[in-house]
């Protein structure tokens, strides 16, 4: 069984290390769109077993996506990270409040982004 991870970030260089970081753990498929609208979109398309996003987006940000997300019966308990450059304390809280499960601040190491993606979806 392949895991789905939907990746939402708007920064073309950190998307592309989001998505290889992802992909170098087998059994993994990553699902990558630059806009929290587009997100939108593909969600009702597939099932995903975690989603990452940034927060600072054009459209959609990624504290509405989350938002949007959890009240979404389908969703509502499916892990959700944020990678951001909002490292500010209230900013963390207010995602974790939101119902994302991890905060990571950019620039991250992509071990830790692993580490955290292989811990939720239960991957030795």
């Amino acid at each position: 069984m392949k895991f789905k991870i939907l990746i939402v970030e708007d920064s073309k260089a950190s998307r592309e290390l989001i998505a290889a970081t992802v992909e170098s753990i087998s059994g993994l498929e990553a699902f990558v769109t630059s806009s929290g609208f587009e997100a939108l979109k593909l969600l009702p398309r597939h099932r995903f077993d975690l989603i990452i996003t940034d927060i600072n987006m054009p459209d959609i940000n990624g504290l509405e996506l989350i938002n949007f997300v959890k009240k979404n019966p389908n969703y509502r308990d499916t892990p959700l990270f944020i990678v951001t450059t909002e490292g500010r304390e209230k900013d963390r809280d207010r995602g974790l409040a939101l119902g994302a499960a991890e905060y990571l601040v950019k620039p991250f190491s992509p071990q830790s982004l692993e580490g955290l993606v292989r811990r939720y979806l239960k991957l030795a």
